[in-house]
């Protein structure tokens, strides 16, 4: 049980005092300690404090743009705008395509979502040939605290429409302290999904395979499905999947997918 503090006014039964305190405008306040059920956080609740979104131009431009990606991805359109219409597509390769397929089909739309500019910046020479300037920013930028302290901020500064408000933090890695962690304070897509699986297997599982595939840098994602926060650690190998906490975490109780409550949540 937990303990809520509730503010009662309350006009004393004394008619002198309550004279006194009306002459002079004020009114006494008692404090009334109210026992109340916790919520079990373990089987999920949506937040009476969800985060209103107000997408520029750009931001708009990038959501859309990824939600045409996995639409045509799939095969599965949908009519919705903005970050609705991502998240039904999500919903979409989620509920049609087994864990297996949903890697691989999020490695490709990761493949296709990253700026050409970006891909182009080396030479280009490379500019029809996606896998060689991956390999080149690979060799161009091999995992050291630089390149780690590098994808950090630019996760932060380039993806916070994606994910919601973040922060760079520092963390240690091998002995010494470097500022290779982006802390996501409410993850944008879990709270939108409001689904375990999706986050896991949509975000979670073919981001680490990609970081440390396509561009040789190691990345551990840990979700807190308690506060819907989320943990970037670049340079960090995450866990097996038979180890990894997250793995464990039952469904939410107002999971808008399966509907499910416990573990055996489809994953």
């Amino acid at each position: 049980m937990e303990g809520r503090l509730v503010m009662h006014n309350i006009i004393p039964f004394s008619t002198q005092a309550r004279r006194r305190d009306l002459n002079r405008g004020k009114q006494c306040l008692s404090i009334v300690s109210v026992l109340t059920q916790p919520v079990n956080d373990q089987v999920g609740k949506l937040s009476s404090s969800k985060p209103v979104y107000k997408d520029n131009f750009f931001e708009l431009v990038a959501i859309n743009y990824i939600s045409k990606i996995v639409q045509s991805s799939t095969g599965f359109t949908n009519n919705k705008s903005g970050y609705d219409s991502f998240v039904e597509a999500a919903t979409g390769l989620w509920s049609n395509f087994n864990p297996v397929q949903q890697h691989e089909i999020v490695a490709k739309i990761l493949d296709k979502a990253i700026p050409r500019p970006i891909l182009t910046m080396a030479s280009s020479s490379f500019s029809t040939h996606r896998l060689p300037i991956l390999t080149y920013i690979r060799t161009l930028l091999p995992n050291s605290k630089f390149t780690r302290e590098l994808f950090a901020v630019f996760t932060t500064s380039c993806f916070a429409w994606l994910i919601g408000p973040n922060e760079v933090r520092e963390s240690e890695l091998d002995g010494r302290r470097e500022r290779n962690v982006v802390h996501i304070k409410k993850c944008r897509f879990l709270e939108e999904s409001n689904c375990v699986g999706m986050c896991l297997n949509l975000c979670k599982m073919p981001s680490q395979k990609f970081m440390k595939d396509a561009l040789g840098v190691p990345v551990d994602m840990v979700p807190n499905f308690d506060d819907m926060s989320c943990e970037m650690v670049f340079g960090q190998e995450p866990p097996a999947t038979a180890e990894d906490p997250a793995f464990k975490q039952p469904c939410y109780k107002l999971c808008k997918v399966n509907k499910r409550h416990s573990s055996n949540c489809p994953r």
